[in-house]
């Protein structure tokens, strides 16, 4: 392994940033790195991190040349990956996008519903800047996009790039084999899924050992109980308050459909009423985490600076995002590995349309990934997914013809929103609050 690469991270002012960079950091052995560079059109907030990451890449890998800028020419010149995990109008915008539909009794969530709608307008226009650009400077760089809300931008890009190198992955899924490696006493290394669905919307149908002993009847039976808690939590990200809630409603999803195991965002689409009725319209997560995740990271940037030094390191690895470098690796070395990836379908769901982007496991070499075949589908499953998919694909549509009346119509057709009327009131006042950031709708 004598080849090193050279990666632009986009969204370089991102909270989720210091961990990436430290996870590569991890990973040298795996993954070696010849230049890391940051990426963001906010010189201010990036710069805040990338004084701070200059210091610790500095004491910890010398050897690697890291920069961080606003010019999209110095960011995509001779790279081989961009690490893209964007939020277009950052948490001030994903505020809005809960608490706006909260006010109209209508769940506010950053990925799913109106909010996840709301936000999928702003990032399509980021992701294909993010594109434009790689494809200019560096043509044959791959794109890993982690960006939310991947549903909404792997359609648009499947619309407005068709032929980019461009891999969408979620982390969720990652986090929750933690957690079920955590039930059976395994690492998640040692287990294999089968998994079908939507970003953000599926479910599992097996979950084996490297010696074929299946695991699903294990893991249902706690989760119908507890459940996705567990007794060792061994992440940062899925552990704050409102997370912990996420994790134990799984056993009211299993509930309705006991016979595979839930994607814990399914709680928004098949109880929203529930999720209105616990929610606070003053304080949501976006309020959370900007006094939590957002707080502690700028202020441990903050305190690098001043110290001059990142000994006694004030950042936190994101360790489940090790993903990411396997998702790499996959590439740079053909390890085909598998990995649960959002692709166009092409038939790896029998029963469902050739063009949706689908979930489902991968064997990722360095052409990109080949989605293994999930068979068909039952009926429950595939009613719900077809209803979210066509939300989906209305959004991206509205967006290329800038059209409100497709807009409304996929707002109407989600089952997050109640009625055609809340939709309209919802979307009318949406259009305000991002008439800096949505293109125009007629």
């Amino acid at each position: 392994m004598n080849k090193k690469f050279s990666v632009v991270i986009a969204g370089g002012g991102s909270t989720f940033t210091p961990g990436i960079v430290r996870m590569l950091l991890e990973n040298l052995d795996r993954f070696p790195l010849r230049t890391l560079k940051l990426y963001d059109n906010d010189e201010e907030r990036q710069g805040i991190l990338g004084e701070a990451l200059a210091i610790l890449m500095k004491e910890q890998a010398p050897e690697i040349d890291f920069s961080y800028t606003t010019d999209p020419e110095e960011a995509f010149t001779d790279v081989d990956f961009c690490m893209a995990h964007i939020r277009v109008g950052k948490y001030a915008m994903r505020e809005q996008d809960e608490k706006i539909p909260l006010n109209h009794g209508v769940i506010g969530q950053e990925t799913c519903g109106p909010g996840g709608i709301a936000y999928g307008l702003r990032s399509i226009g980021g992701m294909i800047e993010l594109i434009d650009y790689m494809e200019k400077y560096s043509p044959e760089c791959w794109m890993l996009n982690y960006s939310n809300p991947a549903a909404i931008v792997a359609e648009a890009c499947r619309v407005l790039r068709p032929d980019s190198k461009v891999l969408n992955i979620c982390d969720m899924p990652v986090g929750t084999l933690r957690r079920m490696s955590q039930i059976v006493g395994k690492t998640p290394d040692e287990l294999e899924v089968r998994y079908f669905g939507l970003n953000h919307f599926g479910w599992w149908t097996s979950i084996k050992d490297k010696e074929g002993h299946e695991y699903l009847d294990q893991i249902r039976e706690y989760v119908a109980e507890n459940g996705y808690l567990t007794t060792v939590e061994v992440e940062t990200q899925h552990t704050d308050p409102s997370w912990q809630q996420t994790h134990k409603k799984a056993k009211d999803l299993l509930a309705v459909n006991p016979r595979y195991l839930p994607n814990t965002y399914l709680k928004y689409y098949l109880y929203p009423d529930d999720e209105v009725s616990h929610s606070d319209c003053s304080y949501t997560r976006a309020n959370e985490v900007m006094n939590g995740r957002e707080k502690e990271v700028f202020d441990a940037a903050r305190t690098i600076t001043e110290k001059g030094t990142a000994a006694g390191d004030e950042f936190h690895i994101d360790s489940h995002a090790s993903f990411i470098v396997d998702l790499a690796r996959a590439i740079a070395f053909n390890t085909h590995e598998r990995m649960l990836m959002i692709v166009e379908n092409n038939g790896a769901i029998a029963n469902f349309p050739d063009d949706a982007m689908v979930e489902v496991p991968c064997i990722v070499g360095n052409d990109g990934p080949e989605p293994l075949a999930q068979g068909k589908i039952p009926d429950f499953e595939k009613t719900l997914m077809y209803q979210q998919v066509m939300v989906e694909k209305m959004v991206v549509e509205a967006y290329v013809e800038g059209s409100y009346q497709k807009l409304w119509q996929a707002l109407t057709l989600s089952k997050t929103i109640p009625s055609a009327g809340v939709a309209k009131n919802l979307l009318d006042d949406l259009i305000e609050a991002n008439k800096d950031f949505w293109p125009e709708l007629n």
